[in-house]
Formats: structure tokens, sequence, C-alpha cells
């Protein structure tokens, strides 16, 4: 794993992100995220407590203004698979809801406007004002449509 990633790189992200996780203060928060972690986070978008960001490339997490992350939410942009290894941007746009314990997967643009249900695996990308959830993910509703 280190062969990717450097040991301290993820101590410190590690101690940055557990600190965010339980800190109930939104501008330490989101200070930490962007200063510490260099995510990209949008004024007025609050993450709830125990959002889980990835542990190895955070900065390439983007959240958009006004947003929503829900509670106990994973963000990962890096995943080790048997033979494979790979990575992604993660974009969140702005005005964004995200429901409580949802995960979304390395490489997924979420549009502004969007709204995940709880509990969904986002795994591929969510259309700009699209309702979405389950696991797999699927498109609920988009522009007054129906699946």
């Amino acid at each position: 794993m280190y062969k990717t990633v450097s040991f301290w790189k993820v101590v410190k992200n590690f101690i940055c992100i557990q600190i965010a996780r339980y800190t109930p203060f939104l501008k330490v928060k989101n200070w930490l995220y962007r200063k510490v972690l260099r995510m990209q986070v949008g004024n007025e978008t609050a993450v709830a407590l125990m959002v889980m960001m990835d542990i190895m490339y955070p900065e390439k997490i983007t959240i958009g203004r006004n947003s929503i992350i829900g509670y106990n939410t994973t963000i990962l942009t890096h995943e080790y698979l048997i033979k494979e290894y790979r990575i992604g941007p993660v974009h969140i746009g702005n005005e964004v809801m995200i429901g409580a314990n949802t995960t979304i997967l390395p490489g997924v643009t979420i549009g502004d406007g969007a709204i995940v249900s709880a509990g969904s695996l986002v795994h591929k990308d969510v259309p700009a004002g699209a309702f979405v959830g389950g696991n797999p993910m699927k498109i609920i509703r988009n522009d007054g449509e129906t699946d």
C-alpha cells in the first residue's frame, strides 16, 4: 500500500480526518478539509458527523457550494481490487444533498442540485437535478421522469 502513497501522508490524513469526523464545528471542519487535506469545499457546505473522506487521496474530492453530506457517508477516491488499483476524483456539485450512510465510489460526478437517498451506493455519475437511490444506485426521478 505504501508504494502508492507515503506512510506519513496517510498518518497526517488519518489524524485530520478523525478530528474532522468528530468535531461539531463546521468552520473548523471545513478549514481542516481545505487547508490540511487540500480538498475543494464550497462556502456554506455542511459535512455531518462521522463522514469518512478518502484517507489516501482526499485532495481529489471536490464539494460545491451549499451542499449537505449526511451522517456516516464515505467518499472514496481510490480502491484496491484483486487485480487492479483504481483512482479517480469525486466531484459533488452545488446545492447537492447526500443522505446518511451513503458510499460514493472513485471517479463519480454528482451534478448540481442532485439528491442522493440515504444508504445509497453511488457507483456512476448522477445527472444534475436527479433524485437517485439504492444499492446499486438507480435514478428514481430526473426532470419529472420516473424509472
